[in-house]
């Protein structure tokens, strides 16, 4: 078991999402960073879409009722184990009793903890991931609160042999000196460029939206959360008025409503929209995205499908080589 001390700012239980449903109108929701839970989920021994902890801006204060490997990706929140500097990326043993705290951080919105076992609520629809809106899944269908006591899985044996491997002595929390490097993880910024493929209607843009998109640098405004980010900037409009049905859009969709300023849908995006799509997010760059806070920016540049795929299957590939190292080198 874990317990929540303090449930910081937004924390919910999230896994890679409730995919199979968006055609009943359910949203994948998910994590929102899931290259984090995944490097998150394969320094403890899990199964990639085992359901962790998404924090967002300030971590919450936990306690481990029994000795647990974590680890925390995404976010540089600065995590200790009692007062052991927790380092991103890495196996950590916590022993019985040992308290997580986060301490702060300059960058990044949203860190990930990963449980050894997994985070074990019960699935709804195939996923444990919180979809707060409509209050089901995760914990109770909300973020954390206070006192919460959460139920973990059964740590994987390659876990427990981490765990004996780093058993330190008078219940000192142990870093393993091995962890994901810096060329595993997203190039996180306050500003990044982020790749955006050509969406249905990207041709309706004025010749001035079309190059602003591609050219200004836009701010993630305040009214942005889960659903999606709004963005602030050189408003874009249309060569005239479209008069649209609702289609399918996703995790990434780039809408313009009427006002000009585009949205970028996010993990707990409704399955369906009819404000124009303009843009939409190569895969491989969401975590980028979800790391941005209110007032930080980021600016956009073309992108082919071709590219986009070709992306996707570097990452893919960097990740199945880094599982294949651990296995060999910590077996």
């Amino acid at each position: 078991m874990l317990r929540i001390v303090q449930p910081g700012m937004f924390t919910t239980l999230q896994d890679l999402g409730r995919t199979g449903h968006q055609r009943f109108g359910v949203p994948v929701s998910g994590v929102m960073d899931s290259w984090a839970l995944r490097i998150a989920n394969m320094m403890v021994g899990n199964a990639p879409g085992d359901a962790g902890l998404e924090t967002t801006l300030s971590g919450p204060t936990i306690t481990f009722d029994e000795e647990t490997l974590i680890a925390v990706a995404g976010a540089d929140f600065g995590a200790f184990v009692d007062d052991v500097h927790v380092p991103p990326s890495h196996p950590v043993r916590v022993p019985a009793g040992g308290m997580l705290t986060f301490r702060g951080g300059p960058h990044g919105c949203r860190a990930i903890l990963g449980v050894a076992g997994g985070i074990a609520v019960p699935p709804v629809l195939g996923s444990r991931s919180t979809y707060v809106r409509a209050g089901f899944g995760g914990f109770e269908g909300r973020a954390l609160r206070k006192g919460d006591v959460l139920p973990v899985g059964a740590p994987s044996p390659w876990a427990r042999r981490r765990m004996a491997a780093l058993a330190r002595a008078e219940g000192l929390a142990g870093v393993a000196t091995w962890g994901a490097g810096p060329s595993l993880r997203p190039q996180y910024s306050a500003a990044p460029v982020v790749r955006l493929l050509p969406g249905t209607h990207t041709d309706h843009l004025t010749a001035a939206s079309r190059d602003g998109l591609f050219s200004e640098t836009f701010r993630i405004s305040p009214q942005s959360d889960r659903m999606g980010y709004r963005l602030e900037g050189l408003p874009l409009a249309l060569r005239e008025p479209l008069e649209l049905l609702s289609e399918a859009t996703t995790f990434g969709t780039m809408q313009l409503p009427p006002g000009g300023s585009p949205i970028v849908l996010m993990a707990d995006a409704q399955t369906t929209g009819g404000y124009p799509r303009i843009g939409e997010v190569a895969s491989v760059d969401l975590p980028l995205l979800a790391q941005l806070r209110p007032g930080d920016h980021v600016r956009f540049r073309a992108c082919s499908l071709e590219e986009a795929q070709s992306a996707y299957l570097v990452r893919e590939h960097d990740l199945a080589q880094a599982q294949r190292a651990i296995t060999l080198l910590h077996p």
